[in-house]
């Protein structure tokens, strides 16, 4: 079922979902496992599966250093298709510009459509390590609005070189990413939702948030979307904080701010232990307020860990 008809269906009611990391390359995927059992007595309808771009690994060959691009996570639709079969639950592959052509993005489109995926998230994604600036690699996709219309021709049965007669086309709900506090790279917020009309227009079905801890900004996010004429759901992205370096790290990473309340709690923590129970306490109470503001769904980052979300969806599921 795609995430909008789930939306739709729960009449009004706060959905809870969450996203996964794919273990890396040489671990099993039951440690995944052990983390998601835990969450699905709070029913979520859907599971996000992030995709890891390439990196470059430099490899002694003959006194010199070889460079070779690999993958460090690679199997998103793999897993995707696991976490249907084992738990009967939609999945949504997250589908990358970044590190893939053209070509590459359609065969794994009609990949999950052959496995009855039938949401995606469009993302550009990250600059590489060594970049400045996000550049997409040859027969990319350089911004996501182009991917959502390359999805949205193949929903048409389209296809990138070839003329076919389809007869079973896909239907791909398409999620996209917004940003209460802007994009990194956007010089205004302004500029930052004109660029989410554009992926609006081109066929996403649906907002996901990065995250951000003062709902504030959510709701002006979301009141100025409308504005802007995007009348789709947007879905609010939690992360709970977990770590005292959070604090620098996240802000630094996401260009996001942090509540004052919130920096002094942790600031004021002896161990990591105690910035995990802060992070679930606030997370907690943001949560209420979006619930009770009616969003349509919770969404929240578990980095690959259960207890801190379990904890934050005991509280409201």
């Amino acid at each position: 079922m795609k995430v909008t008809e789930h939306i739709k269906n729960a009449n009004g009611k706060t959905l809870f979902s969450f996203e996964i990391i794919p273990p890396k390359k040489g671990n099993s995927i039951q440690q995944l496992y052990n983390n998601i059992d835990p969450l699905m007595e709070f029913n979520p309808p859907f599971i996000d599966v992030t995709t890891s771009r390439e990196e470059y690994l430099y490899i002694k060959k003959d006194g010199l250093l070889d460079r070779k691009i690999t993958r460090m996570r690679p199997g998103t639709v793999g897993i995707c298709a696991a976490i249907k079969h084992k738990y009967d639950i939609d999945t949504v592959p997250h589908v990358l510009c970044g590190g893939f052509t053209k070509e590459e993005t359609e065969y794994l489109l009609v990949d999950c459509h052959y496995l009855g995926i039938e949401n995606v998230m469009a993302l550009r994604g990250d600059a590489m390590k060594h970049q400045q600036y996000f550049e997409a690699c040859d027969g990319g996709h350089q911004f996501a609005k182009g991917l959502v219309s390359q999805i949205q021709n193949l929903n048409k049965g389209k296809y990138l070189h070839d003329v076919l007669e389809a007869d079973d086309k896909s239907d791909f709900c398409i999620g996209v990413a917004g940003y209460p506090e802007k994009h990194i790279e956007a010089p205004s917020l302004k500029t930052d939702l004109k660029r989410l009309k554009e992926k609006v227009d081109a066929g996403a079905d649906y907002v996901v948030t990065q995250m951000f801890f003062d709902n504030k900004k959510f709701f002006e996010f979301v009141e100025a979307a409308k504005a802007e004429g995007i009348n789709v759901p947007i879905i609010p992205g939690i992360k709970p904080i977990a770590v005292k370096r959070h604090l620098q790290l996240l802000p630094q990473v996401f260009k996001i701010d942090l509540p004052q309340d919130l920096i002094e709690s942790v600031e004021n923590c002896k161990t990591n232990q105690d910035v995990r129970q802060v992070g679930i306490e606030w997370a907690i109470e943001q949560s209420k307020e979006l619930q009770n503001a009616g969003v349509p769904v919770l969404h929240y980052y578990s980095m690959g860990k259960s207890d801190n979300v379990k904890a934050i969806a005991s509280a409201l599921f």
